[in-house]
């Protein structure tokens, strides 16, 4: 949503899309998990009175919406695209199937997977470790306006530290708000790497991509 309080910012999307084609230019794989918060926070109108399978229905079809304005900006600026969503909506989305994604990468083509795992109760979060799994993918990045995991909030305590690195069991034990806890545990339990960086920092994702340190790295073991 950039500066907006609310819906979708034209120039942020297109600066997200631009870093995305950086880094596929370089022959990465990429495939994308997009949250809907701009839109709509299933937890927000539980607190209203909404049911929370309802309210969380809601917020994956809010995915949807951020996914087809990813992709129709990726294609603008040239790229190839699928949008696979976990709920069937085959006028604008194919429906997931493992296969198929891999295949949609191995064409080179983006892959922007939408609408969550297609149940209430799962976080994106975990929506983006359940898909990174099934397309063996070598890392999960999470972008985020933060430059790392800290040991508090860095907005409400300036003296916060920010740490380069730590486990898995790390981010369980000290309660750590990097991503919710099915997520990390699915991540430990297959030893995929998380790497928490800022999305707006120039740069940031190329410099992930290419092996460079920055932001924050979940692992197993710290090195």
């Amino acid at each position: 949503m950039g500066p907006r309080a609310f819906g979708i910012d034209p120039d942020a999307v297109e600066s997200i899309c631009s870093q995305i084609l950086e880094d596929h230019s370089l022959g990465v794989e990429v495939a994308l998990v997009v949250g809907g918060g701009n839109i709509l926070r299933g937890a927000h109108i539980v607190g209203a009175g909404f049911d929370r399978a309802t309210a969380d229905y809601m917020g994956m079809l809010a995915t949807v919406i951020n996914a087809l304005a990813l992709q129709n900006t990726l294609e603008r600026l040239g790229a190839f695209t699928r949008v696979l969503s976990a709920i069937h909506m085959a006028e604008v989305a194919e429906p997931f199937i493992r296969r198929r994604a891999v295949r949609h990468l191995e064409k080179k083509r983006v892959v922007i997977f939408a609408a969550g795992t297609g149940n209430p109760y799962f976080t994106t979060d975990t929506a983006a470790a359940l898909r990174a799994m099934e397309i063996h993918a070598d890392v999960i990045i999470k972008a985020t306006k933060v430059d790392g995991v800290y040991e508090a909030d860095p907005v409400t305590h300036r003296e916060a530290r920010k740490i380069g690195e730590l486990t898995y069991l790390e981010v369980l034990e000290r309660g750590l708000k990097v991503m919710d806890a099915t997520a990390i545990s699915l991540c430990m339990d297959n030893d995929l790497p998380i790497i928490v960086l800022n999305l707006f920092a120039t740069g940031s994702v190329r410099k992930a991509v290419l092996g460079e340190r920055v932001g924050s790295v979940i692992r197993r073991k710290v090195e």
